[in-house]
């Protein structure tokens, strides 16, 4: 009894892993009713979408498309969203050993236009800057008006001690980054991300570098499509892995999901360059990455979830709150089987 009990439960993985799919050059959709979701719930929850303004919304579950709503080929500038997509980056060159997490900004040498950076400051690592935790509170290009508003004084709180929305943590990560490797943060992630995982609207021109006077260091803004960043979003469920191969290490994706801060945002917590939701109310390892305006990707371990959502401010659209974005998350989730 045992031998065949044992024989039922391999084949119900093995059915349970062939009934998991991943998108070839075109998502496969499924029929939501025939799956198990509440066709009502889905309803409710896409005229909640429609309610807020989202230009696209995108659902996927066991990497099957469950449901497109709006222009969800349309690229927009995903703004924040951009520091979860270099944190991919990251993990592949850490991976290869081009960059080490603890290497400090002494070491590396970098520093920033008058007022410079201080010797204490130079102490952070990439690690607190992956963290938002690095102590440096020097003016950076594309803060928002509460970045700029909330920004502790310089010299505040000593690196790896604070954690604070720090623009200038995650631009001097992209400095790093191509410092670091030799490439372009927009040229690498089409050939390192992009293109393995079959992203189907974005090129390495759908990037560009946005400088600000106060700062020698860049941001770096993406446009993506809803469609694009489910695919983003798919590759951290599955721990990095796509069609059999390791693109993002596995336990990259794990210490990037993880608390090591508690946010600004109730109880969610932040790990490096992701936004971590609370396991009670919503699974182990579910997390977001979010941009201004109401740009979202989103995955639910336990439900085998992804979500995303754009919304393109340059047709007039209200920008989405992260607090609505997760009442349409909510609602996803409880539609799904």
């Amino acid at each position: 009894m045992r031998i065949a009990f044992g024989l039922v439960l391999a084949l119900f993985c093995m059915v349970g892993s062939v009934l998991r799919a991943e998108p070839g050059k075109d998502w496969q959709a499924v029929d939501p009713a025939s799956s198990g979701w509440s066709v009502d719930k889905l309803e409710t929850a896409r005229g909640l979408a429609q309610q807020l303004g989202s230009t696209g919304v995108f659902i996927v579950r066991d990497g099957l498309l469950v449901a497109r709503w709006g222009d969800v080929e349309r690229k927009v500038n995903v703004a924040s969203v951009r520091k979860s997509l270099l944190n991919a980056l990251y993990g592949i060159a850490v991976g290869e050993g081009r960059i080490d997490i603890n290497a400090t900004l002494a070491q590396l040498k970098i520093d920033d236009r008058a007022p410079s950076l201080t010797d204490i400051e130079k102490q952070a690592t990439i690690r607190d800057l992956l963290m938002a935790r690095s102590g440096i509170y020097h003016p950076a290009a594309s803060e928002t008006a509460a970045m700029k508003r909330n920004r502790p004084e310089r010299g505040s709180h000593a690196p790896g001690t604070f954690w604070f929305y720090n623009n200038w943590d995650f631009n001097t990560l992209g400095a790093i980054y191509r410092q670091q490797t030799g490439e372009d943060i927009f040229a690498s992630f089409a050939t390192r991300i992009a293109e393995p995982i079959g992203m189907q609207d974005f090129s390495a021109g759908d990037g560009r570098y946005i400088f600000d006077p106060a700062s020698d260091i860049p941001a770096y803004q993406f446009r993506l499509s809803a469609r694009d960043m489910a695919r983003f979003g798919l590759l951290f469920l599955q721990q990095g892995q796509w069609l059999g191969r390791k693109i993002v290490p596995a336990d990259w994706v794990k210490q990037s999901t993880a608390a090591y801060s508690q946010s600004n945002r109730g109880r969610q917590g932040y790990g490096y360059m992701w936004w971590v939701l609370p396991s009670d109310v919503w699974g182990n390892g579910a997390a977001y990455a979010a941009g201004f305006a109401g740009q979202f990707i989103a995955y639910v371990p336990a439900k085998h979830l992804v979500v995303t959502q754009t919304v393109d401010r340059g047709d007039n659209r209200p920008g989405v709150k992260t607090s609505d974005f997760l009442k349409l998350l909510r609602a996803i989730t409880d539609a799904a089987p």
